[in-house]
């Protein structure tokens, strides 16, 4: 959350789309060249049907004398949510054509699809359908009022782009040179987390249609490390899915794959043990308690229970039953795994893996 203190109660502020900014930039440099009207807002209907006013930084003719095109930006404002864009600047250049219709293509800073499995073709720019939809629909309308029979070319850029879709999955979903124009709702909901977790199903539907039938689903980079040590995994089958494992287990349910590694810290792995899907902080707390009986079940007498219930985090716990050959790390790793099994598809063999903060492995269920 961005200026705000835990003492501050304000409710969180929500935001646009890049799908919504790259609408109202296109609608305004069209309007321009078919009216010679500019402002330094626009006024568009998101897919709900709210109506919203975005505010330009410019809205200008371009392409020299002739003023063939216009061009119209706005700073992406996602409000409260953590959101890489937020704060840039998201642009449109708009030519017009003598065919109707609209065509799209990839400015600055945003990327090029690459690779099949994603719902746009590969050489396609990387503008999502849900934003190609607005902005088609908003471009009609105004041509009809204008009485306007021909088309567009539409071109979204996204200032330092680039440089920003390397903080995002785009390179390892096979999205080159710059960001994706994202968004089915057009408004980003603080904290929703709606953009990674489709991140991740897009992950594995590309990797699908790239022919990997093994895949490794983890929590961060050295869980990653270590399924690509033990499997020698590509990067492509390598999905990162952060506190999400929910969202990976319910998705092979329509994109089933033979085989799924599932890789995370110790303690991760315990609240998935736990039956938690989410396991972000925020959401699942981990059981010292909980891992206590455990050990239990598997030897650990009274005084190691006391102990691991007074740990102070679940690796000092850990350390303590595996100390005295309490196999705690497989035992929370077959829990893990039997709730995995009762949430992904049959047919999918699943296994399940736990790290220490060293990236050892401690823990296993195959």
């Amino acid at each position: 959350m961005r200026d705000e203190t835990p003492e501050q109660s304000a409710p969180l502020r929500s935001g646009y789309t890049t799908g919504s900014c790259a609408t109202a930039t296109s609608l305004a440099a069209a309007r321009l060249l078919l009216t010679g009207e500019t402002s330094d807002a626009a006024e568009i209907v998101l897919p709900k049907g709210q109506r919203v006013s975005l505010r330009l930084t410019f809205c200008r003719l371009a392409g020299g004398e002739s003023g063939t095109q216009a061009e119209a930006g706005t700073i992406k404002d996602a409000g409260d949510d953590p959101d890489v864009t937020h704060g840039a600047l998201v642009f449109a250049r708009v030519r017009l054509r003598a065919e109707p219709g609209v065509g799209f293509h990839a400015g600055p800073g945003v990327g090029t699809v690459t690779r099949a499995g994603l719902t746009l073709l590969v050489g396609e720019p990387a503008i999502n359908p849900v934003p190609r939809r607005m902005m088609t629909e908003h471009l009609t309308e105004l041509a009809v009022a204008c009485g306007y029979s021909g088309g567009f070319e539409v071109t979204i850029g996204v200032e330092g782009g680039e440089a920003l879709a390397l903080k995002t999955m785009n390179p390892r979903l096979g999205i080159v040179g710059g960001l994706s124009i994202l968004g089915t709702t057009g408004i980003v909901r603080p904290f929703s987390c709606s953009a990674y977790i489709a991140s991740i199903h897009q992950g594995i539907d590309v990797a699908r249609a790239n022919g990997y039938r093994h895949l490794a689903a983890c929590t961060g980079n050295a869980s990653e490390e270590a399924m690509r040590q033990r499997y020698g995994l590509p990067e492509i089958a390598l999905i990162e899915m952060g506190d999400f494992v929910g969202a990976v287990l319910k998705h092979l349910r329509r994109a089933p794959v033979e085989r799924l590694s599932v890789c995370g810290g110790f303690g991760k792995i315990s609240k998935l043990a736990a039956g938690h899907l989410d396991l972000h902080s925020r959401v699942s707390s981990i059981d010292l308690a909980q891992l206590a009986e455990w050990a239990g079940e598997w030897g650990a007498d009274s005084s190691l229970q006391a102990s691991m219930r007074a740990a102070n985090t679940s690796q000092e716990a850990l350390a303590l039953a595996h100390a005295r050959a309490v196999p705690l790390g497989d035992a929370v790793c077959r829990r893990a795994l039997d709730v995995a099994v009762g949430i992904a598809p049959a047919g999918v063999a699943l296994e399940m893996f736990a790290i220490d903060r060293g990236g050892n492995l401690v823990g296993s269920a195959l």
